[in-house]
């Protein structure tokens, strides 16, 4: 890991330019100003002819050559981030390119997640961004029409804990609650009334939101974000980045580097389905392809350049299974709330019919391999099943019904989500590493990142402490007592 004192001598002096710009176009043959100029004002005339003022479609037929801001990844963060640049600019105001490589979103971890919301953190700046991630969800009829739905449950969250965490579970409580959430901490007792069908022997207290905590559908959310980002201009591309290209800046000077000349990110090839590849040139990109932006952000040389450039986004896939079941006796009620086990399982009711999903984090030891999203039915049986029978006696007799896997996008420095501008590379921004909590942070991450591009800073919460340089100094910010 980098030290404190490389950091301080690698870093660049040059960070403060980060208001959005249209870069100009560079060729392998010279053009003419004035044929560039023609060039431009067609492609503006074209573009205005074919947005949402005059009532077409944004131009997703003409591959875009170049982007004020290219986005890679058109999940729910990419999507959120797109939406809210296009917010703060206006209709025509920024030219706003998303590459997505599978636009069936089949193999996407937004999609394929159970779509929780709570405030139940340790962080301060997680349990802000899912307060907000609440207050998006109630605007959306606002924001994308009054057939805009979400389908939110609000049967709030259960978080459990043993006497060794109580003390914890009521500190972040206060936490919490000192932030705007609403939530109680219930004792054993009043966990047994409460909830009946819940087995409370070896449980010392559970932490129970009230407000702004259940589920919801991540495709609802994930189709109105594309679909607002889209009607105000965004250009979606079926692409995959396959390779960056870097330009040489003389006038950048940066502390440390005493040879060569600073090199900007200028554009990345895309590989169309058809296997033909293109470049697209951008003034700023952002990374925000979930389980994948680590193994892409080396493409950027992040983790295998020099100075900063050393330290790599670790950022990688881990698989998880949820598993679809019925309870085959009288088990937990419609008011049933996600509830989480100290040991890492957890369960919700699924509809109104009586099934129920559940899952687990495998141990280290455990982690499936990534190659497939294939579902492992003996890790439910012999790991997960006891668990949910120790909890809630009924669970001794269900019936699968079903399964599936997602990938999350596990950080493996802490966890948590990296959020913010590379401190080298000056004009790339990185949103990913949320661990399985990226869908409910999307909103409030796509308008964190509007602000850094458009503002030149946080505006709203800020977000500082889980930017990438927290890796250069080695300061994690773990949560505590929280899955």
């Amino acid at each position: 890991m980098i030290s404190r004192q490389l950091y301080k001598l690698c870093k660049t002096i040059v960070r403060t330019n980060r208001a959005v710009h249209t870069s100009a176009i560079h060729f392998e043959e010279p053009e003419h100003p004035f044929k560039r100029t023609v060039r431009i004002l067609t492609d503006d005339v074209r573009n205005f002819l074919k947005s949402p003022l005059r009532g077409f479609s944004p131009p997703s037929d003409i591959f875009p050559r170049h982007a004020d801001i290219l986005i890679i990844g058109g999940g729910a963060v990419g999507s959120s981030i797109a939406y809210f640049l296009k917010e703060k600019t206006g209709l025509r105001g920024v030219n706003i390119v998303v590459i997505e490589k599978d636009t069936t979103y089949s193999k996407c971890s937004t999609v394929l997640s159970v779509g929780g919301l709570r405030q139940q953190f340790s962080l301060p700046e997680n349990i802000q961004m899912s307060l907000f991630g609440a207050e998006f969800l109630r605007s959306v009829k606002k924001r994308f029409g009054p057939d805009s739905d979400v389908y939110f449950t609000p049967n709030g969250y259960l978080m459990l804990a043993t006497e060794h965490g109580a003390q914890q579970l009521i500190d972040n409580s206060k936490i919490q609650t000192e932030l705007g959430a609403v939530n109680k901490v219930l004792s054993k007792r009043e966990l047994k009334e409460r909830f009946p069908w819940m087995e409370v022997e070896d449980v010392e207290a559970g932490c129970l939101g009230l407000e702004k905590e259940g589920w919801f559908d991540p495709w609802a959310l994930l189709g109105m974000l594309k679909r607002g980002a889209t009607n105000m201009g965004t250009q979606y591309i079926n692409a995959e980045a396959v390779g960056f290209n870097f330009e040489d800046q003389q006038d950048v000077i940066v502390d440390g580097q005493l040879t060569g000349t600073y090199q900007r990110l200028d554009s990345v090839d895309v590989k169309l389905p058809d296997g033909e590849v293109k470049t697209i040139q951008f003034a700023y990109c952002v990374i925000a392809a979930g389980a994948e932006s680590g193994e892409l952000a080396k493409l950027a040389k992040i983790g295998n350049g020099e100075g900063m450039l050393t330290v790599p986004l670790p950022v990688e896939r881990r698989k998880r299974y949820v598993y679809c079941f019925e309870c085959q006796e009288h088990g937990p009620g419609l008011n049933t709330p996600m509830t989480i086990d100290y040991t890492g399982a957890y369960f919700r009711r699924d509809g109104l019919g009586g099934a129920f999903i559940a899952g687990l984090s495998p141990q280290p030891e455990e982690e499936p391999p990534t190659t497939n999203l294939e579902v492992d039915h003996e890790f439910f049986n012999s790991r997960l099943w006891p668990l949910l029978a120790q909890r809630v006696p009924a669970f001794n007799a269900l019936k699968v019904r079903s399964s599936w896997a997602g990938y999350y996008d596990y950080n493996m420095f802490d966890e948590n989500g990296i959020i913010g501008a590379h401190p080298y590379l000056f004009n790339l921004y990185i949103a990913t590493g949320f661990s399985g909590h990226g869908i409910q942070q999307a909103p409030a991450v796509g308008r964190a990142v509007a602000e850094l591009i458009i503002d030149g800073g946080f505006q709203t919460i800020d977000l500082t402490r889980l930017g990438f340089d927290r890796l250069l100094i080695d300061k994690p910010m773990y949560e505590v007592c929280i899955v």
